[in-house]
């Protein structure tokens, strides 16, 4: 997957109606600070287009990310951030519903989950929450370059049993910094819009 042209086109607060695109969308969803704006950098070859935090909750709107002209990243704000109040967590979940039940081009929703840390409640709820709504997500299992190597096997056995994830569900181990996985995200794009096509 070759990224000519990727740009913000739409951005929807609380109150927003979503566009109507026609395009496929590709879903990125990941509690606070686990590294959704990096990973779609990453994914769209710029530093700084998806805005990056070392705070968490700093995505506090559903961003629509034009790639190549022909599909949308749709990056959804972060859960579980604990500063947001409850008023405001509850408005953003209901946000993100609203989202998932009325998008007809949602093609893939990647949940990102951090490599080094058993998947906590929020994580095990986010999960569940996409497959009883009928997707079947992807794990993107985040920071791997903060992993030796002789770690990771280790470690995505317990995001897997963490999350109860069943055999067929891909998971790919992914590193921002040194892109180790993003050829796999690619192919996993790629192959997902040929079977579509």
């Amino acid at each position: 997957m070759i990224i000519k042209k990727a740009e913000l086109e739409t951005v929807c607060g609380i109150t927003s109606k979503f566009p109507d695109n026609k395009e496929p969308e590709i879903v990125f969803a990941g509690k606070s600070n686990v590294g959704k704006s990096s990973l779609i950098n990453a994914l769209m070859n710029r530093k700084s287009l998806a805005r990056t935090s070392g705070k968490p909750g700093k995505t506090q709107t559903i961003n629509y990310y034009k790639v190549n002209d022909e599909l949308y990243f749709v990056d959804l704000p972060g859960y579980g951030y604990a500063n947001a109040n409850l008023a405001t967590r509850e408005k953003w979940g209901k946000m993100i519903e609203r989202y998932l039940h009325t998008s007809k081009q949602i093609k893939c929703i990647f949940l990102l989950i951090d490599i080094r840390h058993e998947p906590g409640k929020n994580d095990k709820q986010m999960y569940d929450w996409i497959v009883y709504n009928g997707y079947s997500p992807v794990i993107i299992a985040t920071k791997l370059d903060k992993l030796k190597r002789s770690q990771i096997a280790k470690c995505v056995k317990v995001v897997r049993e963490g999350l109860g994830l069943p055999k067929e569900v891909v998971l790919i181990p992914f590193s921002s910094e040194t892109k180790q996985g993003k050829k796999e995200v690619y192919e996993f794009i790629e192959n997902l819009l040929l079977a579509q096509a």
